[in-house]
């Protein structure tokens, strides 16, 4: 076990969060960056390569209630560390894609459904630690720094992975990724605990706060169980699940498409596309990081309303004036750096999704955010093989449009969202969440 100051074990973990969702992105981006090398050497276009794209958030959209489930059943820690060695298998599975091999574009298609299917555990095992261990009025920043992960690792891998696949090849690139994935998910393994009670580093100090902000007492000593009408059919649930299709429509465009967006339709080389491609994914990590920090401090000072939606609205608002002005711009370098705004401001709103699903579910976060995330990876799916759709045939800038449009639903959608109303229809605390304004002195924030 690596020593660790005891006041800081929950923020220790969550930023071993924040590890292990970069390099699942860095796992699920990595085809982007290898895609053109691949369709060279598999003959394959665009459509096609959509066609992997989506098969990925196929499977991971496929096993998110799944994922959540298991986390709810065997805890986070086992299930965060075998999910991050089963990707790590079917990333290095995805170089025995060969011309000479029979159905090649088939065998990628399969290898990357199951890659999906064993990261669909990764954002509702998150949720779940978040629920078991994060007082709520540090929600919105923990999950700012898990999700400030996406960001990134989507931005790190393409210059890393650039330079293997230039010197080394693009198989080079997914043995890469394979085998950091497989360290990092063991350490997670040797560090981290279900809940703080099992954890021998936790001070009593941080365990009697943790305790005592939980939403539901005694969720941790048994086995919850779990409610699929509620998860499935709570008016929360199914519109912060509708929004988050919106925002995996967006979000996707630039995972699967803008490298590609900036070579084919911009006009950049490999070079200056690696270091303009990573614009959108640096402007994520901040303004999620930023996103959470202000969410919590409009939490405390206007109510988990203002704090959670009312910054949600704003960001999709923003994401679609940015994505048309963006489109539109006429040099390069100014269109990815409007693009890379829209990027950002989108991820404002992701600490909103995920601290609200932990908010109302409490020990059903794990199923209740694999229900949501599940509808994000299908507006993702569907916009992988879409958006070149809509390119070939209308331009990039109806492709553009189209996203801005849904980004607009997505933030109106969460006007109907209630951050104080639990998924059994019962509100939380009347209405709030205890000890929103309260933090121990000696602990630190995090």
């Amino acid at each position: 076990m690596i020593p660790v100051r005891r006041s800081q074990i929950r923020t220790f973990l969550v930023l071993w969060l924040f590890v292990l969702s970069a390099v699942a992105f860095l796992d699920r981006t990595n085809v982007s960056i290898a895609g053109p090398s691949i369709q060279r050497e598999l003959g394959i276009d665009n459509l096609h390569l959509g066609w992997i794209f989506s098969a990925f958030l196929l499977g991971y959209a496929a096993f998110q209630i799944v994922g959540g489930w298991l986390a709810c059943r065997f805890g986070p820690r086992r299930t965060l560390a075998a999910g991050v060695v089963w990707w790590g298998v079917f990333t290095a599975l995805t170089t025995i894609a060969a011309p000479r091999l029979a159905h090649a574009l088939m065998l990628l298609i399969l290898v990357r459904f199951s890659l999906g299917a064993g990261e669909a555990v990764v954002y509702p095992a998150s949720n779940q630690f978040v629920a078991q261990w994060i007082p709520v009025a540090e929600r919105g920043r923990a999950n700012g720094w898990i999700f400030a992960g996406v960001g990134a690792g989507a931005g790190l891998s393409i210059p890393v992975l650039a330079w293997i696949i230039a010197h080394d090849g693009w198989r080079a690139s997914f043995w890469f990724c394979a085998a950091l994935g497989v360290l990092v998910g063991l350490a997670w393994y040797a560090m981290a605990r279900d809940t703080p009670e099992q954890h021998p580093f936790v001070s009593p100090d941080e365990l009697g706060l943790i305790q005592s902000t939980r939403s539901i007492e005694g969720a941790l000593r048994s086995p919850a169980r779990l409610s699929w009408s509620a998860a499935l059919f709570n008016r929360n649930v199914i519109a912060l699940s509708l929004s988050y299709f919106s925002f995996g429509y967006v979000a996707w465009i630039f995972f699967s498409w803008f490298f590609i967006y900036m070579s084919q339709a911009r006009g950049l080389n490999l070079k200056s596309n690696a270091l303009v491609s990573m614009i959108p994914f640096l402007a994520m990590t901040v303004c999620c990081l930023g996103g959470g920090f202000v969410s919590d401090w409009i939490s405390r000072r206007f109510g988990l309303r203002a704090g959670r939606c009312g910054i949600a609205v704003f960001s999709f608002l923003l994401t679609a004036a940015f994505l048309v002005i963006g489109s539109h711009a006429r040099g390069p370098y100014v269109a990815s750096f409007i693009l890379a705004g829209g990027a950002g401001a989108l991820y404002l709103s992701q600490s909103s999704f995920w601290a609200v699903s932990a908010d109302i579910a409490g020990a059903r976060a794990g199923v209740v955010s694999g229900v949501m995330n599940m509808v994000c990876q299908i507006g993702g799916a569907v916009t992988a093989s879409l958006t070149p759709w809509i390119a070939n045939r209308l331009g990039w800038d109806a492709a553009f449009a189209v996203a801005a449009l849904l980004a607009a639903v997505g933030g109106a959608l969460w006007l109907i969202v209630d951050p104080g109303r639990r998924t059994d229809g019962g509100l939380n605390e009347s209405g709030s969440f205890p000890a929103l304004n309260t933090a121990a002195p000696s602990e630190p924030e995090m």
